[in-house]
């Protein structure tokens, strides 16, 4: 059943963009301690923008709702307990100069561009309803002139199409969400869909860490060519404002502003370390082959936390299974897919060389 207010409430985008919500906003120095219910960063760095909402998320009060948007310039944003290698294009990712980040809470694999419009919704535990939360977000997009609805899975989509994704965080059990919105074509383009695609992928690899679930994601722009980042920001504040009777103005915030904040230093610095991006990797398992001349092998490389744990090779030819048994102790303990050949010191030349730079490459896709 829908929430009343979504059956009154239809406002046109001319009047969304004539009442812009940035015109309530202020501009100061951040403090140290959140205080405002809505925020929209200004900034499109995604390593401020991720910290800056955890930052919203651990220190703004549980007891208060908060709305936080932001947009960032391209990367691929992987869940808290997900695999990079299981769910990223990596050589896709270092060819086109495109980070991937590990946040700090669960859910899918995304990629983001300036096409795209993040927001995540916090909320008191004693208000927390994933549906309704749903329908804050399902009241902007239809206040756009769009046909839309919520699917079983709490996702905002117009058709059989997926405009937006809930995540939920499980320590406030609050909300985290993203709706991809097209920008005004004189001064942006739309969210790259096929790029997005093309920075993902999904293989056999077994692994104990969350896999995303792959759905037909359409832009709003598809169906409503007018909309703009800012009238779609402008409707989720009012709906939200409507939602949680929340008043107060609106605190843009600037990325250089919040510098002086040390869990947000931190943050930011700790999100594209190695520790962070492929040390929290969960347990996972790969197993490959391949055929050389001399007979084929099989190599099952078991992980945690980004450092190989072991590895077994099989191969049909004694002398080479002697030589990758030695292999196999080498690269125990070793970072994976980060091995260079002189970290090994050992000789890499007949099927031990061969079967190491085919493993090596094999680890680096």
């Amino acid at each position: 059943m829908l929430h009343p207010l979504l059956r009154t409430t239809r406002t046109h985008p001319a009047r969304l963009l004539a009442h812009p919500a940035h015109r309530f906003s202020s501009k100061r120095h951040i403090s140290p301690d959140p205080t405002q219910s809505i925020y929209i960063s200004e900034s499109t760095n995604p390593y401020f923008n991720l910290t800056l909402e955890d930052w919203l998320f651990k220190y703004k009060s549980p007891k208060e709702p908060l709305l936080l948007l932001y947009r960032d310039s391209p990367c691929v944003v992987i869940g808290r307990n997900q695999n990079p290698w299981k769910e990223v294009n990596i050589p896709a990712l270092n060819e086109a100069e495109i980070p991937f980040i590990r946040r700090r809470s669960g859910g899918g694999t995304v990629y983001h561009d300036l096409g795209n419009t993040n927001f995540s919704i916090h909320l008191p535990r004693s208000g927390f309803d994933r549906h309704a939360t749903a329908q804050v977000i399902l009241r902007a997009v239809r206040s756009l002139d769009l046909d839309a609805n919520v699917n079983d899975r709490n996702d905002i989509c117009v058709g059989p199409y997926k405009m937006s994704a809930i995540i939920q965080l499980g320590i406030q059990d609050c909300e985290r969400a993203r709706v991809s919105p097209r920008h005004d074509a004189h001064l942006e383009r739309a969210f790259d869909a096929g790029r997005g695609a093309a920075c993902l992928k999904g293989d056999s690899m077994i692994t104990k860490g969350v896999a995303s679930v792959r759905s037909p994601v359409r832009n709003l722009c598809d169906f409503q060519p007018n909309i703009t980042h800012e009238a779609f920001v402008d409707a989720v504040v009012q709906a939200f404002r409507e939602e949680y009777g929340i008043s107060a103005p609106v605190r843009e915030v600037e990325g250089d502003e919040s510098l002086s904040v040390p869990y947000i230093q931190h943050g930011m610095a700790e999100l594209p370390s190695w520790d962070w991006a492929f040390g929290q990797t969960p347990e996972f398992t790969y197993t490959v082959e391949q055929s050389f001349p001399w007979g084929d092998v099989t190599a099952k490389i078991r992980s945690k936390h980004g450092i190989i744990l072991s590895c077994e090779f099989s191969a049909g030819n004694q002398p080479a299974q002697e030589q990758l048994e030695t292999l196999a102790v080498t690269l125990k303990d070793k970072r994976y897919a980060f091995v260079d050949d002189a970290s090994l010191s050992i000789n890499l030349t007949g099927p031990m060389g061969e079967v190491w730079h085919w493993l090596k490459a094999e680890m680096s896709r």
